[in-house]
């Protein structure tokens, strides 16, 4: 595992209760790498990228570091010859995402971008319904990705900093989530964007010690930096089996923790679901009741059930989603490399959306509709 904060410790949780152990793991400092391994309860901790590679026990690397790492990190481990499992935002440009989805295909090596929203089991019902033709033509896909964690000029984090989190902010480390879900329950890819971006607390203050993510505990003094990456993003869509949308991104929302929500109408019937509601989706209907469907994987069809680890009436929520995703990597880790249709998400699929990222800043830039730049697309 590299990288201990947050991510990296749900990462590591997961992988033990799948029955995958965990052989170290490497911290952003030797000390803290030692800390965490000894608070996590894993056997060994490393100095180096060099170091965990030359342990030859190693088959599986997660990489949870910050983003400007992704990229390197990712070549060194395909190089070594280890399958990878990558956070997303997977790059910081679709240059560097192009290139680790062509040194994974070559090395046939096992690889996943952790999308894992995708695994509640609702969520897997309802590509399940809407491939299956439940709600007729997807003709309008709305809703939002909430958070409040950076709401104070006071908050900090390293996704702050555009030469560590990239460009764009809310819309890479949390938007990203939104739209490859989007993508994944519609089977329709974003086709072009129509993006405003406004940064709202454009200084903040850094604090000399270190800061964990969602966390509010600060230390020592701060310094005064300004701030260029979004706070909130608006954005229009249009996908490219016809349906039109509109999502709103934020991280300064009071009171929304880790709100994801989205609304699919169809020709015939809708389908919503919250993330902070997670057993229960909603379906609607025009010439007969609504419905509330609570998880049960009785009720749903076999993608729900596989992602389904407990009974009807046993909430299911966000670690739970790490276990679903990583039972589908590891099978492929366990057969030796990746399936011909991999059942989870790829590099290529961490690849497609930094290409609509980066349609989105250049929306935001220039004011206008900008086409994703996909081979073979208009301008």
């Amino acid at each position: 595992m590299i990288g201990t904060g947050f991510i990296g410790t749900v990462h590591v949780e997961a992988l033990r209760r799948i029955g995958v152990q965990v052989r170290g793991v490497l911290g952003s400092t030797p000390e803290r790498g030692a800390a965490r391994a000894m608070t996590l309860g894993v056997p060994r901790t490393y100095g180096s990228l060099d170091d965990l590679l030359a342990d030859a026990t190693v088959e599986v690397v997660h990489v949870t570091s910050p983003n400007d790492l992704h990229v390197p990190q990712a070549k060194a481990i395909l190089a070594a010859g280890r399958h990878v499992v990558c956070e997303k935002p997977l790059a910081l440009t679709a240059a560097g995402s192009a290139e680790l989805v062509d040194l994974a295909a070559a090395s046939r090596l096992v690889n996943a971008t952790n999308f894992n929203i995708r695994y509640y089991p609702l969520n897997q019902h309802a590509r399940e319904t809407v491939a299956a033709g439940k709600l007729g033509e997807v003709r309008l896909v709305t809703g939002r990705y909430f958070q409040d964690w950076l709401l104070l000029e006071s908050d900090w984090n390293w996704r702050l900093q555009p030469d560590r989190g990239g460009p764009l902010r809310a819309v890479a480390d949390i938007g990203s989530h939104w739209m490859d879900l989007m993508t994944y329950i519609t089977g329709q890819r974003i086709a072009a964007v129509m993006a405003d971006l406004t940064t709202f607390i454009g200084t903040r203050f850094e604090p000399t010690g270190p800061v964990e993510t969602f966390s509010s505990e600060r230390s020592g003094d701060t310094v005064s930096r300004p701030i260029a990456t979004e706070d909130t993003a608006a954005i229009l869509l249009r996908f490219e089996g016809g349906a039109r949308g509109a999502v709103s991104i934020s991280q300064i929302s009071p009171g929304r923790k880790n709100s994801l929500l989205y609304e699919i109408d169809g020709s015939d019937a809708a389908l919503a679901w919250d993330s902070e509601q997670p057993d229960q989706v909603w379906i609607g209907h025009r010439d007969r009741a609504n419905e509330i469907l609570i998880r049960n994987p009785a009720l749903m069809g076999p993608a729900g059930q596989a992602s389904s680890a407990l009974p009807g009436g046993h909430v299911e929520g966000f670690f739970d989603t790490f276990c679903a995703l990583y039972r589908a990597v590891y099978a492929d880790v366990a057969a030796g490399g990746p399936s011909p249709k991999a059942g989870y998400p790829t590099f290529a699929d961490g690849h497609d959306e930094m290409l609509v990222a980066d349609a989105i800043g250049r929306s935001a830039r220039e004011g206008r509709w900008v086409t994703v730049a996909r081979p073979g697309s208009m301008p």
